[in-house]
């Protein structure tokens, strides 16, 4: 396993160690008791959607199955865990060891969910099962909260292209992760190389406004961009008078200038000012990119503009307001005994403060009105109901330890896409409201 794949710095040797300490605590404590082998079964799910919002987008699933796989306590982990004293030598032996060996159920990435939807299921032991939890939460929280900014944004641009350009506002990992959840939910391009690299989206980029400062005047740069990059580059408009950049990079790039970038100013009465001149000056194919702290209002809001790109960084990778999705990983279901052969029982937290959950092994559907429009989230217990038993959105990931279900990137966009096309219309809306579509509840026996 290559641990470039993760988005993680080649001489990382695992993903151990990207969890809670007290993940490792309840393993000792377990192992102890005689309970660390029961089967067991845990579910991620989010209680609610964040605030406003309409529907969730899944994303990391990729990440998370390259996480699973390249779990392993190295003997430098295992010397860090023992040096610090933060499990014993029984623990220590039993972690060693450690494969993920179970099975793990899951919405395939890209597709849309909602309130209590079971986005992914991990069965096996308490102790193998328990282990993943932080690491599978944090790609999981952190890409599905990139992936709905990011989806919200392909919304509100329409047919009009959208660049990732957030490296510069987040760390440097993270930024990674982002640009592959951007490119989930609807983005087309990347500034970030590692991203590039790594996951094989497409990148751009040309200058900033220091290369236009570095020489004696705009003309001068523009002249140097163009005899490197050629007539077909995106020149910087906005360093010092619009008009007069604009005017400069015809006469230096040609009517055949590939586009103009405006990083600043109210963009839509500039947008359309520069349009007008570009028409003016023969550049008619000339395209302009606006970039300048959008969100998708902004975008909304540009929507009337001539505009053909988007740019956008830190909204995007934080979220949009919502950096987290606030998914959890609870235990639902386990045996009473070790034995492999034990029925689940159904089990959930109960407590006060609205962080109740169902217990119980679930499956999921969508439920599609006469039109073929999604219009209920289905989650149950027990049997699948017969009419719905074709609209099940969980997925096999792995099995027996096993990965199988890895896929290209642009399968997961495609299947956004595809997903956010299914959903009523108001889904698009960027006004705050309740999810689209309601999640029903079928109660039944849990089975093993």
């Amino acid at each position: 396993m290559n641990t470039a794949d993760l988005g993680l710095p080649v001489d990382v040797p695992s993903t151990a160690l990207f969890t809670d300490q007290y993940e490792l605590t309840m393993v000792q404590a377990a192992l102890k008791a005689g309970t660390a082998g029961r089967r067991s079964v845990f579910e991620v799910f989010t209680r609610r959607l964040p605030d406003g919002r309409r529907y969730g987008v899944v994303a990391g699933t990729g990440r998370v199955l390259d996480a699973v796989e390249n779990f392993r306590f190295d003997a430098g982990v295992l010397d860090f865990l023992r040096r610090r004293g933060i499990v014993d030598r029984q623990t220590l032996d039993w972690l060693a060891g450690y494969r993920f060996s179970g099975d793990i159920w899951g919405y395939p990435e890209g597709e849309v969910y909602f309130p209590g939807s079971p986005i992914m299921r991990v069965e096996g032991s308490f102790a193998e099962c328990v282990l993943l939890e932080t690491v599978i939460l944090s790609i999981l929280n952190h890409d599905s909260a990139i992936a709905a900014a990011a989806s919200r944004m392909a919304s509100a641009a329409g047919d009009r292209p959208l660049i990732e350009m957030g490296a510069r506002r987040t760390h440097e990992l993270s930024a990674v992760a982002a640009a592959r959840a951007a490119y989930v939910g609807g983005f087309t391009s990347t500034s970030d190389l590692a991203a590039g690299f790594r996951y094989n989206i497409p990148t751009v980029g040309t200058s900033a406004h220091a290369f236009t400062l570095l020489h004696d005047s705009e003309r001068d740069a523009f002249r140097a961009q163009v005899e490197s990059l050629g007539g077909g580059t995106t020149l910087l408009v906005d360093t010092y008078d619009v008009t007069e950049a604009v005017r400069t990079a015809v006469e230096v790039a040609g009517t055949g200038l590939g586009a103009v970038r405006i990083d600043s100013g109210d963009l839509l009465l500039v947008a359309h000012r520069v349009r007008q001149q570009l028409d003016e000056l023969g550049a008619r194919d000339t395209k302009i990119i606006v970039t300048s702290d959008l969100d998708e209002y902004a975008i909304a809001s540009l929507a009337a503009a001539p505009v053909d790109a988007y740019g956008v960084g830190t909204q995007l990778v934080t979220g949009s307001g919502h950096p987290t999705a606030s998914m959890v990983y609870k235990l639902v279901a386990r045996a009473e005994t070790d034995d492999p052969r034990d029925p689940l029982v159904p089990v959930a937290k109960k407590s006060s403060g609205g962080k109740t959950s169902l217990g119980g092994r679930k499956w999921a559907a969508r439920r599609l009105d006469e039109y073929g429009v999604a219009e209920a989230e289905v989650v149950g217990t027990g049997p699948v109901p017969g009419e719905l038993a074709d609209r099940q959105l969980l997925v096999e990931l792995v099995k027996g330890g096993a990965v199988v279900a890895r896929e290209p990137l642009d399968a997961a966009r495609e299947r956004h896409t595809a997903a956010r096309a299914n959903l009523p219309l108001s889904a698009t809306q960027l006004s705050r409201g309740e999810p689209v579509i309601p999640t029903e509840y079928v109660q039944g026996r849990s089975g093993s």
